[in-house]
């Protein structure tokens, strides 16, 4: 892609998404996502209905009669987005590709990041970590992954969400909030242990994005499937009834299966269409984090 063309794209989508953050999402993050939790700040003479738990008991022995100490909540936080970079991305239409629903949705949440003075780093992931961006502040380190997530071309075209989960449990030592953007096209059960181990040690939220397509095959006759992710082509009867049942209930029982999985592990996430608007479903899981906590 041409240097100039490239930054209209990253132009294009700073307008839109950096308007969405300001505008609709500010709020609803900040409420959504907590700092890392409470800091102690200074201590002071005790007074009558403080928690006894909170006496700083080294400070009330020099001074002979109690202190307790006093915290505050360590608002800023590390954002890491698990960007899936897999061949099933490019699923869809021209217009709805998951690829730039993706874009999007990557770019939204790390404006939201920075308007908070919160870090943003991102891991670009297939069946390997692809690249890893260090969490930074600031507008030009957001725009360098806007630049990435467009232009970002995988070695791998295959999927293994269990190896992102597990890199980002190892890389990064402290709590983080991390959002994994993907479709999640992975067997359920490789990747079970790796989202209970990451969601124990961090906040974990995710944003599954599906083409609406991929649930119902349309009666159109005989069509030449090629899969995304090995390159494999499949002709297949649509025009059959029966074919057309076994691909509808082969995506309702792995989505059951997914489903059950996030349960299971306690992951907030949502589901995104590539063809509604992404808007009000961040706004509802926000909405649900907020009363959560």
């Amino acid at each position: 892609m041409e240097a100039s063309e490239l930054l209209k794209k990253v132009r294009k989508i700073e307008i839109k998404t950096k308007g969405l953050s300001r505008n609709i999402f500010a709020g609803e993050y900040h409420s959504a996502f907590k700092g890392r939790g409470m800091a102690f700040s200074e201590v002071r003479e005790y007074q009558f209905g403080d928690d006894i738990r909170n006496i700083d008991w080294n400070v009330t022995a020099r001074y002979g009669h109690p202190f307790i100490k006093i915290f505050e909540e360590e608002r800023e936080l590390t954002v890491m987005l698990l960007v899936d970079v897999s061949g099933s991305r490019e699923f869809g239409t021209v217009e709805h590709l998951k690829k730039n629903v993706i874009v999007e949705l990557a770019a939204i949440l790390s404006f939201s990041a920075i308007s908070n003075n919160d870090k943003i780093g991102v891991i670009f992931f297939s069946d390997r970590i692809e690249k890893f961006i260090p969490p930074k502040k600031g507008r030009t380190h957001t725009l360098r992954i806007i630049r990435e997530l467009i232009e970002f071309e995988p070695v791998s075209r295959r999927t293994d969400i269990s190896v992102a989960l597990r890199y980002l449990t190892n890389a990064m030592k402290r709590r983080v909030t991390a959002f994994i953007i993907s479709d999640l096209m992975d067997d359920p059960a490789s990747m079970e242990q790796a989202l209970s181990i990451a969601n124990n040690k961090h906040d974990m939220v995710g944003l599954r994005i599906y083409d609406e397509r991929e649930a119902e095959l349309p009666s159109v006759g005989m069509i030449k499937f090629k899969d995304a992710e090995t390159g494999e082509y499949l002709w297949v009867d649509s025009s059959s009834r029966n074919v057309r049942e076994t691909y509808r209930k082969h995506w309702s029982d792995r989505n059951k299966q997914l489903d059950n999985l996030l349960k299971k592990t306690g992951l907030d996430y949502v589901n995104i269409s590539t063809r509604e608007d992404y808007v009000k479903s961040l706004v509802a899981l926000f909405k649900k984090r907020e009363h959560k906590l």
